[in-house]
């Protein structure tokens, strides 16, 4: 069997999977194989396929995992770039599941070669890895086939998820909590589902300049935690205020592992500033659409925390150079606990000074 190249840097490699639904086993595989090649293929199908996310959703929810601050550079693991490829039964005739690996193998080949790619190693977790990389010429890199790194079953997972082939999209999906942590919370989301989490999160919600930012502050010193800033800002002000329409999904799932960072040093309970259903109202608010993508983790949001908190606009407006007008405060508080009323999200409505907001929080929490 052909052998890794001395200079993997040169390679280009190649992984193929269903990654139906990904997890942190696939995203292992990817990080692994990245950091060996100089270019990553990543081919995603399945034949039978997931009606409610095919593979082309499948494919943008990786793109999305690996996209940087700045989106021009496409899904990249470090220096790596990656190429991530979804097929289709109706565009690419892709030979069924059960078929033979041989013929998997012959098919793997030939896209391969229609489309210009000549990759020198294969990646896998699977048995089929190695026959295929015999069959395209080309080494092959085992990771984690035991699962003893990531201790993940894909079957497992899909019924714990309620994932079935005859599934069609649900009008009003429910929103529940899994027992499994092996799956990134943006791709849980996209299914109705959180991941559990050791210590309950407190968000606080609230329109431009109604103080929010420094009440988390003020509440994880006052109970000794941890709190998670509003990332949304962060990048608001890198970007000089230009923020672009794929930029509130990223600023939505950074938020997401922004929080899960925070979560072991946080004591008793962990503060957030905003969520995605402030993300997803902003997108609307800027560009007059949410991606889908963005509206199931809004939807989540009314399980993934634990208390909803908002703070009435009602302290001195900070025109700090990146804020909109005064005047505009009343409506998006408005807007905001119109939004919590449609996900039928409770919350509680804080107000008075600093101290006094405190007082509250902490007179709910019990």
């Amino acid at each position: 069997m052909p052998t890794l190249p001395s200079s993997p840097t040169a390679a280009l490699g190649l992984v193929v999977g269903k990654f139906w639904p990904p997890h942190w086993g696939h995203q292992l595989l990817l990080e692994t194989a990245a950091a060996q090649v100089a270019e990553l293929l990543v081919l995603v199908y399945a034949n039978p396929d997931d009606l409610r996310h095919p593979a082309p959703t499948r494919a943008a929810w990786l793109r999305e995992l690996y996209r940087g601050d700045d989106a021009a550079l496409g899904p990249r693991i470090g220096p790596t770039p990656l190429r991530i490829i979804a097929l289709t039964a109706e565009a690419d005739a892709l030979p069924p599941d059960a078929a033979p690996d041989l013929i998997h193998c012959a098919f793997v080949r030939q896209w391969l070669a229609h489309h210009g790619y000549q990759p020198s190693v294969v990646f896998s977790s699977e048995a089929y890895g190695p026959g295929l990389a015999a069959h395209l010429g080309a080494a092959h890199v085992m990771v984690d086939e035991a699962r003893r790194q990531v201790p993940v079953s894909g079957t497992e997972l899909k019924l714990e998820l309620g994932i079935e082939m005859e599934e069609l999209p649900a009008e009003n999906p429910s929103i529940f909590t899994l027992n499994s942590t092996l799956i990134h919370p943006f791709v849980a989301a996209q299914y109705g589902a959180v991941p559990p989490t050791p210590v309950p999160r407190l968000v606080l919600l609230g329109a431009e300049s109604s103080g929010k930012t420094t009440l988390c502050q003020a509440l994880a010193e006052a109970l000794d935690t941890a709190w998670v800033p509003e990332y949304g800002r962060i990048l608001h002000e890198q970007k000089n205020g230009a923020l672009a329409y794929e930029d509130l999904l990223y600023i939505g799932r950074r938020q997401l592992e922004l929080e899960d960072a925070a979560t072991p040093h946080a004591r008793g309970w962990l503060f957030c500033d905003t969520n995605a259903t402030t993300t997803a109202l902003y997108s609307y608010y800027y560009f007059h659409r949410c991606d889908p993508a963005l509206q199931a983790l809004a939807r989540v949001c009314r399980a993934r925390y634990a208390r909803t908190f908002v703070c009435r606009p009602t302290v001195p407006f900070a025109q700090d150079g990146w804020r909109g007008p005064e005047a505009l405060r009343q409506f998006q508080h408005g807007a905001i606990l119109m939004q919590l009323d449609m996900l039928g999200i409770p919350y509680v409505l804080l107000d008075g000074s600093v101290e006094e907001r405190v007082a509250q929080v902490r007179a709910a929490l019990g």
